[in-house]
């Protein structure tokens, strides 16, 4: 957190910088193939917040992806030390954060799981709601 009470984070070097503005909208455990390949892990936990709400600093580049929808995910990192940071969808007004790179995650809760279909079966999904793709409206 940053002295006035916002959500702060950054890359591993530090050379990109954000603040937010808000408290996440939400907070999902994705376990898509792609997430698992940008994370080089077993799945990401990503928080959805505002666009407007988050400043950030430092150069960011952008690769973009194909989800399975046919639609251009841009999933952005930094350029130096390689971490993702953030996925932008064709979701107008919403980016979504990778949530390991908040400075402060003792909050993290995520409230359900999408793209299930692809989770490794030893990945035990708990009482959490579990969607094979992404539920209907979001």
């Amino acid at each position: 957190m940053s002295e006035n009470g916002h959500q702060t984070g950054g890359c591993l070097c530090g050379q990109v910088r954000y603040t937010l503005s808000e408290e996440p909208k939400m907070c999902v455990t994705c376990h898509c193939k792609n997430c698992q390949r940008q994370a080089g892990s077993t799945l990401s936990i990503i928080i959805g917040v505002s666009e407007d709400a988050v400043e950030h600093s430092g150069k960011i580049k952008t690769y973009n992806d194909t989800g399975d929808s046919g639609a251009t995910v841009r999933r952005q990192f930094c350029p130096e030390c390689g971490s993702p940071v953030f996925t932008r969808l064709e979701t107008p007004g919403l980016i979504f954060i990778k949530a390991g790179t908040l400075d402060d995650t003792s909050k993290l809760q995520p409230a359900f799981h999408c793209y299930t279909k692809s989770k490794q079966d030893w990945v035990d999904l708990g009482d959490l709601p579990a969607f094979e793709t992404v539920p209907e409206g979001l």
